[in-house]
């Protein structure tokens, strides 16, 4: 499955439990760990735990395989490390102290024209 694929699938995953403020960011000249960067925020600890779990079980279920998942205790910021896609679901709190977005490369995320859809740089 290709990136973009496995991208579209995380971010559906993320809309069935109701993420918010979904972006995804192109980070392969950047890096050369992952390609792309989705990061969500979930309102709640248990919302944050099942928004990532989610993704999780639907991108297994697409075949992807999943390398790690971490922060699944606290349900503050959970990681999951799909290879070359890796999926932040954050607290409101916890994602604006990060500011992921700013910390690679200083990308400003745009809607989409589709509005209420995720944002992206990609």
């Amino acid at each position: 499955m290709d990136i973009n694929a496995i991208a579209k699938l995380a971010v559906e995953a993320l809309e069935d439990v109701k993420g918010k403020d979904i972006i995804e960011l192109d980070t392969t000249d950047l890096t050369s760990l992952f390609q792309r960067m989705i990061v969500c925020t979930g309102d709640s600890n248990r919302q944050v735990k099942a928004l990532a779990n989610n993704v999780q079980v639907t991108l297994k279920e697409a075949g992807v395989d999943i390398v790690g998942s971490e922060g699944q205790e606290s349900g503050e910021w959970v990681l999951v490390d799909a290879g070359d896609v890796v999926v932040h679901v954050m607290l409101p709190a916890v994602r604006d102290y990060y500011d992921l977005e700013a910390l690679w490369g200083g990308q400003k995320p745009s809607f989409l024209p589709t509005g209420g859809k995720p944002w992206s740089v990609v």
